[in-house]
């Protein structure tokens, strides 16, 4: 019972020694400035091929087809 909880113990040990080791998640920069409009994003690498930068309506028609495209009752009918 004792050797149990020692090895249970060294194992949360290694664990929590382990958790401080990640690597921070916001030190990785962004590619695009805070203050600019999602769909003014033409430098991002993951544009979709149909989309044109700065032109709002065809970023809405895109993230609805998206949405669409995401929806599981739809996908099934």
């Amino acid at each position: 019972m004792i050797k149990r909880l020692t090895i249970a113990g060294l194992a949360l040990l290694a664990l929590a020694a382990l958790g401080g080791c990640e690597k921070d998640q916001s030190a990785v920069a962004n590619s695009r400035m805070a203050a600019q409009p999602p769909w003014d994003a033409a430098a991002d690498p993951f544009v979709v091929p149909g989309w044109t930068s700065g032109d709002k309506a065809s970023w809405l028609a895109e993230v609805n087809q998206r949405t669409q495209a995401q929806n599981e009752y739809l996908r099934i009918r």
